[in-house]
C-alpha cells in the first residue's frame, strides 16, 4: 500500500473545521484505513463521498476506487481539493462538486462511501436509499441504532422502516469522539447498507413511505387510530375505508410494533380500496 495522506497536516494546510457547521473531520489512520475495507464485498468502480473536508478519506478511496466523486457543500473545502488532488483530477479518476448533498444532482455511483455531516445525515441516508446502491456510512451512534431497530424498541421508527425495505443494515464499527477534530459530543458509528428486494411488494413506494411517515406521528396509538388521524400527512383519501379492510390482528397493534411487511400490507390494501 502507498504512502497515505496525514490527516493532521491535511487540517493545518486546509484549515480547521467548524463544528457550528457539523465539520467535524475524521483523524484516526487506523479508522480511516478501515472504512474502504467494509466496501470490499461492493463495486468499487465509482465511489461517491459526501461531505469530502480536507481529504483524508478521499485519500483512502482513490487508493481503492477507479473513479471518485465528492460533494462538499463548503467553497474552501472545494477549493482545497481540488488543489491537492489536482493529479487524480488530471487523471480524470476524480471529480469534485460544490454543492449541497440534498440538491445536486449524483453521479451514476457504484457505492457511497462517507463521513455524513451529521446535520443532515438522515435526509441524506433517505435519499441514498432510494438511489438503491451500496453504501458504506458513517453516522452519530443514535441514527445508526435507529436505522438497524428491530420492531417494538424505543429506536425503532420511521428511519428503521425505510432502511429495511430497501438494504441489509449492520452496524459495522462504533467509533469515538477522539477519532475527529474537532471532536463531536456524540458517539459515531459505521453502517453498511446492503441493497435487498424485500420480501413483499407495495403498490408505489412513495406512497408506502408517506404511510409510514404518517403513522409514526402516531407511533403510540392503535394502528386503526394513526390511520384515521394521519390521512393529511399520509395523502389517503379515506382513511375509514382503509380500517374497514384491515383486520383487527393489525388494526390493534401500535405503528412501533409494525415490521416492514406490516406497513405493506397497509399500503397494498390502501391502494386497493381508495
Amino acid at each position: 500500500m502507498s504512502r497515505r495522506r496525514d490527516p493532521d497536516d491535511l487540517i493545518a494546510r486546509a484549515g480547521r473545521g467548524d463544528p457550528r457547521q457539523d465539520q467535524h473531520f475524521l483523524v484516526d489512520d487506523r479508522v480511516l484505513d478501515r472504512i474502504p475495507t467494509y466496501a470490499e464485498e461492493f463495486d468499487t468502480e465509482h465511489a461517491l463521498e459526501i461531505g469530502g473536508g480536507t481529504g483524508a478519506l478521499t485519500d483512502r478511496l482513490l487508493a481503492v476506487a477507479d473513479h471518485v466523486t465528492v460533494i462538499e457543500r463548503d467553497r474552501d473545502f472545494a477549493r482545497f481539493l481540488r488543489t491537492e488532488f489536482d493529479g487524480a483530477i488530471d487523471e480524470g479518476r476524480l471529480s469534485v462538486v460544490q454543492g449541497d448533498a440534498l440538491e445536486v444532482n449524483f453521479p451514476a455511483y457504484t457505492v457511497c462511501i462517507s463521513n455524513l455531516p451529521y446535520g443532515i445525515a438522515t435526509e441524506v441516508a433517505f435519499r441514498l436509499l432510494g438511489e438503491r446502491e451500496p453504501a458504506v456510512l458513517m453516522f452519530q451512534t443514535e441514527v445508526a441504532d435507529r436505522m438497524a431497530a428491530e420492531p417494538g424498541t424505543s429506536e425503532y421508527g420511521r428511519l428503521s422502516v425505510a432502511a429495511q425495505h430497501f438494504a441489509r443494515v449492520e452496524i459495522v464499527e462504533p467509533v469515538p469522539p477522539e477519532a475527529f477534530d474537532p471532536q463531536p459530543a456524540v458517539d459515531s458509528a459505521i453502517v453498511r447498507l446492503t441493497p435487498r428486494e424485500p420480501d413483499y411488494r407495495v403498490p408505489d413506494e412513495d406512497d408506502f413511505l408517506s404511510l409510514v411517515k404518517a403513522m409514526f406521528t402516531q407511533r403510540r396509538k392503535t394502528v386503526r387510530n394513526a390511520i384515521r388521524n394521519t390521512t393529511h400527512i399520509s395523502g389517503l383519501a379515506d382513511g375509514d375505508a382503509v380500517v374497514e379492510a384491515l383486520d383487527e390482528e393489525v388494526l390493534s397493534r401500535r405503528p412501533d410494533a409494525l415490521e416492514p411487511a406490516a406497513f405493506a400490507r397497509i399500503a397494498t390494501v390502501a391502494a386497493e380500496v381508495q
